[in-house]
């Protein structure tokens, strides 16, 4: 019997703790008896001695995997990064670079899917209507990595000799200027665009918003916009709103179950994300899968939560959703609807809650109760 091969990335802090919680629930779910689980390396361990936290051979295992499962890892600004090298890898040029964005751009995982859905039952949402979809660009925008600091004398001539706004910084030091580049291209827009509007036809939701702020951003959130009004023509029934990303903040605070698909470049996506995430009951429940044409990574949208670490205590949900989303893009969608079905139920019994939930239940009693359940249904 064939199996499916996935890669599992546990990462840094709490991802161990919730992703042994997911297994548990792949477990209970019968997956397991279909899938090979390989653990590979990556982390801020790796990155500590041995100068990178995603290592070739993660790649490799990755690159012979159907996809993956993935947890948190650890982030840190590259000049306190560098200090926690062993000694011997210091002073060597080494930067730090996120592990999770080299995997999106690596394997062009340019969907980063986002549900927010409401459960009934969780005692921090104050209401349960919504049933959000975030579609963020994961492969462009302001956090390719194209960024100086300090700014290379060509690379300051070119921009005063080509903007004219850029001559108000002609007379700065160089050492006092930092740029980082927001970069889109019409590719990279169009596809994003039509991946939420794909996913709106498929799922009926009536509208597809376009989050951005082509006032004020004009080269890059204009052209994202034009681009959505041109692709909405092809979709019949779907209505094409645009909100500015700092209207869009307020509005979802304020009538969430207004909107469905949201869809916006990779940093404003990241920022909405959240916010979106916040009003379901926080990052707990807060899954993502970054989608390629051949390829996916799942996960929790949260950190690995340091001062968590060892105490059995996070909430495991979000990358419990994590794994239903990775059987949904496998095409197991009965073993997806079972697993969501007992997080809802488990939710609205509310016997189990975690801290965040306001209650006292560790992450392994979570992963319990909803196996319980699973064996129920």
């Amino acid at each position: 019997m064939k199996k499916y091969k996935i890669a599992v990335l546990p990462g840094d802090g709490v991802g161990i703790d919730v992703t042994e919680a997911a297994m548990n629930v792949l477990d209970a779910v019968g997956f397991s008896e279909i899938a090979e689980y390989t653990h590979g390396d990556i982390g801020w361990e790796f990155w500590c001695k041995e100068g990178n936290p995603l290592p070739d051979r993660t790649i490799e295992l990755l690159k012979n995997s159907d996809c993956c499962l993935f947890s948190a890892i650890t982030s840190k600004p590259k000049e306190e990064a560098e200090k926690e090298l062993v000694p011997e890898l210091q002073g060597k040029g080494l930067i730090y670079f996120s592990p999770i964005v080299r995997l999106r751009q690596l394997f062009d995982l340019y969907v980063n899917l986002r549900p927010c859905k409401a459960y009934p039952g969780n005692s921090l949402n104050y209401r349960d209507d919504i049933d959000l979809v975030v579609f963020r660009e994961n492969t462009e925008g302001l956090y390719v990595g194209i960024e100086w600091h300090p700014v290379p004398d060509e690379v300051m001539e070119t921009f005063i000799k080509h903007h004219p706004k850029a001559k108000k910084f002609a007379d700065t030091n160089l050492e006092d200027i930092a740029i980082s580049t927001r970069i889109f291209t019409r590719k990279g827009v169009r596809r994003i665009l039509k991946a939420s509007m794909n996913y709106a036809k498929e799922f009926d939701y009536p509208t597809v918003t376009v989050v951005e702020k082509p006032n004020v951003i004009r080269e890059t959130s204009g052209l994202m916009v034009r681009e959505a009004r041109k692709l909405i023509q092809e979709y019949e029934g779907i209505e094409l709103w645009e909100a500015n990303i700092d209207a869009m903040a307020m509005w979802l605070v304020k009538n969430p179950q207004n909107y469905g698909i949201l869809v916006s470049s990779n940093m404003f996506g990241d920022i909405v994300s959240d916010l979106a995430a916040q009003l379901i009951g926080g990052l707990g429940f807060a899954c993502s899968g970054n989608i390629g044409e051949k390829f996916a990574v799942f996960e929790p949208t949260h950190g690995s939560a340091p001062k968590y670490v060892g105490m059995n205590k996070v909430n495991p949900i979000a990358q419990i959703l994590a794994a239903k989303m990775m059987l949904d893009w496998l095409g197991e969608k009965e073993m997806a609807q079972k697993i969501e079905e007992a997080v809802a139920a488990v939710i609205a019994e509310g016997k189990y809650r975690t801290y965040d939930m306001g209650g006292s239940t560790t992450t392994s009693e979570m992963a319990r109760g909803i196996c319980d359940k699973i064996k129920m249904l």
